[in-house]
């Protein structure tokens, strides 16, 4: 009954139903362009394309898309260009003193910076169109294409709707960020993600119905298990280790003013304050090793290739543990200012107990960071690399195996919850009782 009394109180709230309705809107759009394939491909016969990203990388990016990859739809690549112009960016501002400069322009810089990333998904969109195009000749049968329009004007003309269509599926994200609710590329990637999760589950039930695949008692228990690795997952994107800060003496006002000694808050730092942007770097490195080892025929390059090619193998998943927990650490020093917060803190006339204010204070709170992202880092990997457990020890079936964790799982974890998060300030904010359990102390009279 709570539950539906918070549904109700969302509809009270005309700001939110609407942004919810927008959001939802610019998501069927979205998933109704993942249906639609490109001019002069005949869509009875994509069934090679279908096979071909059933497993492997191609799987994976497949279900990144929402199934459109193998559709070979207008928005085939996805978002997935904008996700790497934006990574790309985030490094080179690293290096580069103009990028910088920008990051601490504030709005103005941010806009800047949102420009630059455009014009990179655009020049990525066209690098990786032509090979999609060129995959697609490679993998269907001639009967697939269009006799009446020649190679060139179909490459060119396929390559030119594919990247209008990366660029489109940025604008519905940005569109939603700004008129909906939640963050409008994530929201797009989760919900290419769910698209194919009923069809996984589907073909794995199946599976284990029929023959010696285990009944219904080996169903239960994926469930089960799946049901543990979301709550873990919720975990690590929830957890955080509580720092006490010390106010000496603070102000406070209410027709009056008074000094209020003691005052005791708390800086939260995250177990993970990386999100999921360590597992999306290393899942960018590791096309790279068998893209390398493609280009030569020896016996040692294909047998590499073939390796890092199949992302449920022993030394694909090594490798990506390791650079999972390389990136959580690189990620967090960029994106975890601990000079800054231990000047905002001097400034505001606070300390935490026991360690001096200013430079001490930064070391302590680096102190901290570093121990506590060894085990996020490392809880991540796990939860990056079950899926490939999964199939090994309990032989899921691979398409199913990628909701056991992995990208998949907690970018659908980060995304609810961050959507749950904006929602429930709206509640909160509108006095009504929230989504979560913090609302219930939050409550007033209207």
């Amino acid at each position: 009954m709570k539950f539906i009394d918070t549904i109700k109180n969302i509809w009270k709230i005309e700001e939110l139903k609407n942004r919810i309705l927008v959001t939802l809107g610019l998501l069927l759009v979205y998933r109704f362009g993942a249906q639609v394939v490109l001019p002069g491909i005949d869509a009875s016969e994509l069934a090679n394309l279908g096979t071909q990203t059933q497993d492997g990388l191609l799987g994976l990016l497949n279900a990144f898309t929402g199934g459109a990859f193998a559709n070979a739809s207008v928005f085939a690549l996805g978002i997935m260009p904008y996700i790497s112009a934006s990574i790309v960016v985030q490094l080179m501002g690293i290096a580069i003193p103009y990028l910088q400069k920008l990051q601490k322009e504030g709005e103005s810089g941010r806009k800047k910076i949102n420009q630059i990333t455009r014009w990179l998904t655009i020049a990525i969109t066209l690098v990786q169109g032509p090979g999609y195009i060129y995959n697609l000749f490679a993998t269907l049968p001639p009967s697939a294409f269009s006799a009446e329009i020649s190679q060139t004007v179909f490459v060119v003309s396929s390559v030119i709707i594919i990247s209008t269509g990366c660029i489109f599926a940025m604008w519905l994200g940005e569109k939603i960020t700004d008129k909906g609710i939640g963050n409008g590329i994530s929201l797009l990637i989760m919900v290419g993600i769910i698209a194919t999760l009923p069809q996984s589950f589907v073909q794995n039930f199946s599976s284990r119905v029929s023959g010696d695949g285990g009944g219904m008692i080996m169903v239960l228990i994926e469930l089960v298990i799946w049901f543990v690795i979301i709550l873990a997952s919720v975990l690590l994107v929830m957890a955080v280790r509580q720092i006490p800060v010390q106010y000496a003496r603070r102000t406070a006002g209410g027709g009056y003013e008074k000094n209020v000694f003691g005052s005791r808050q708390y800086i939260p730092l995250k177990l993970n304050a990386s999100g999921v942007m360590p597992i999306i770097f290393a899942q960018a490195i590791m096309f790279v090793p068998a893209a390398v080892a493609g280009l030569s025929d020896s016996d040692a390059s294909q047998g590499v290739a073939a390796a890092f090619s199949d992302i449920f193998g022993l030394w694909y998943n090594v490798l990506f543990a390791v650079l999972i927990i390389v990136f959580t650490y690189f990620y967090t020093a960029i994106t975890v200012p601990t000079n800054k917060m231990a000047d905002d803190l001097k400034r505001s006339g606070g300390f935490i107990p026991g360690i001096r204010p200013g430079s001490e204070t930064s070391e302590y709170l680096d102190k901290i960071m570093s121990q506590i992202t060894l085990p996020g880092s490392i809880f991540l990997a796990l939860i990056a690399v079950f899926p490939a457990i999964a199939v090994k020890l309990l032989d899921v079936q691979q398409g199913w195996a990628l909701f056991f964790g992995g990208t998949s799982l907690l970018i659908m974890v980060g995304v609810a919850i961050d959507t749950m998060q904006q929602v429930n300030s709206y509640l909160l904010n509108r006095h009504y009782d929230g989504l979560m359990k913090t609302g219930k102390n939050r409550k007033a009279v209207a």
